[in-house]
């Protein structure tokens, strides 16, 4: 087994570096192109010898790989628009993107850097096209409604034993232009403008805090399940986002971390983490589909 696996890992890693300069690739902006690919490669050929209870094992498994690594916002806001990946540093969003799509990787059963850069791209985009800045799903809200409708994941939110709703209108973008340089083209707010029209009074489901500290709760998350922490702003949806890993019964988050810098697992069970972060007014929960 040991020389099968070695012998697997040798064909990705030469099939990276045959793909690497593939007329395609020009798609795709890397901060470290050649190492990546054998990277991607290598995690997904490991992964093949997995044989998961359920989907969200894989993003679990995946996220893990990340631990360690080094925070760093804005990684993706670079002109012009093309689908990013870079895995020597990560924030939130981009950390559970790549969980993400590297466990639909290895879902589909597909062990090569192409499909996880596919299955990104389907993540990150609307309908899964890159065209300019505004088909980014920069909103949860639009993120979570995309990628629904086409079946990459589904919301659990509402089995859960207690749900609240909340009315939003989201348009913290446009309202704070300045904080994104993309912006500064009339063209592109306008844009960003057109997607915020979709979510005025938009209604959506989130567990509040207070209901994450119950027994019947905490048994409902699974291991790598997506949480999307729900701000107390009045015009944004979501601020942070992680993974459930479950230790003991309970669910922890792991997560890449402003504050410590680099991806981690929470030192407190979920729900007391919810409670030391006041800006959070509880989670919503998506899922691999089984």
């Amino acid at each position: 087994m040991k020389a099968i696996k070695n012998t697997l890992l040798a064909i990705a890693a030469s099939a990276s570096a045959l793909c690497a300069n593939a007329a395609d690739n020009g798609l795709v902006r890397w901060p470290n192109e050649a190492a990546d690919t054998v990277r991607l490669n290598t995690m997904l050929v490991e992964a093949s010898a997995l044989r998961p209870a359920r989907p969200g094992e894989y993003v679990a498994w995946f996220g893990e790989k990340f631990l360690g690594t080094p925070y760093k916002a804005h990684t993706l806001e670079h002109a012009p628009e093309q689908l990013t990946v870079n895995l020597d540093s990560l924030d939130c969003t981009t950390f559970v993107e790549t969980a993400l799509a590297l466990a639909i990787t290895a879902q589909e059963r597909r062990w090569s850097w192409r499909d996880f850069i596919y299955n990104l791209r389907r993540i990150r985009y609307r309908q899964g096209s890159v065209d300019g800045y505004a088909s980014r799903l920069h909103y949860i809200c639009d993120w979570a409604l995309d990628n629904t409708a086409r079946g990459n994941f589904s919301e659990v939110t509402n089995r859960f034993p207690k749900v609240n709703y909340a009315v939003k209108t989201i348009s913290f973008m446009s309202e704070n232009a300045d904080k994104y340089p993309a912006l500064a083209d009339s063209a592109t707010l306008a844009n960003i403008k057109n997607v915020e029209i979709g979510y005025r009074n938009h209604r959506y489901p989130f567990i509040k805090t207070i209901d994450t500290s119950e027994k019947n709760t905490k048994a409902e998350f699974r291991q790598g399940d997506i949480v999307a922490f729900t701000s107390t702003l009045k015009n944004l949806d979501v601020t942070h986002m992680g993974i459930i890993v479950v230790r003991d019964g309970a669910p922890y988050v792991m997560h890449a971390s402003l504050s410590a810098g680099k991806v981690l697992i929470s030192e407190t069970p979920l729900d007391k983490f919810l409670k030391r972060n006041r800006s959070f007014t509880g989670v919503r929960v998506f899922r691999l589909t089984e």
